[in-house]
C-alpha cells in the first residue's frame, strides 16, 4: 500500500511539472586542436516532459559509438542528461527533438554546429 502512495505522489508531481524547452550546452572536453582526438559533450538539461532524443552527427550522420547517461531529474521535475562521443575534430552538429505538449508533431533543433 505504501508503494502505491508513493506511486501515487510521485505521479501527481510529475503531472503538476511545467512544460519546459530544453537547454544545451556543447562543449568538447579538452581544447580543439584540428585532427587531435577528444571528446564531444551535449548536456541537455532544464526540460519536461522527459521525452527527448539527442544526435551527435557529422555530415548529416549519426557519429558511431556515441554514449548517453541515464536520464536524472531536477528541482520542479525538470529532467537532463549528457550524450558524448570520441572525435578528431572537424564539421560536427549537436541536433535534439522534442515531441511538443499538445503531441503535434515532434520538433527538430540544432543546437551547435560548427568546424575546427
Amino acid at each position: 500500500m505504501l508503494k502505491l502512495v508513493a506511486a501515487l505522489v510521485l505521479l501527481s508531481a510529475s503531472c503538476l511539472a511545467k512544460t519546459s524547452d530544453p537547454k544545451v550546452q556543447v562543449y568538447s572536453r579538452n581544447p580543439g586542436e584540428y585532427g587531435k582526438p577528444n571528446v564531444l559533450i551535449c548536456y541537455v538539461s532544464g526540460f519536461h516532459p522527459p521525452d527527448i532524443t539527442i544526435e551527435l552527427l557529422k555530415n548529416g550522420q549519426e557519429i558511431p559509438g556515441s554514449h548517453q547517461t541515464d536520464l536524472a531529474f531536477e528541482q520542479g521535475w525538470q529532467f537532463h542528461l549528457t550524450k558524448y562521443v570520441d572525435f578528431n575534430p572537424q564539421n560536427l552538429t549537436c541536433e535534439h527533438t522534442t515531441v511538443p505538449e499538445n503531441n503535434s508533431s515532434p520538433k527538430l533543433h540544432t543546437c551547435f554546429d560548427f568546424m575546427m
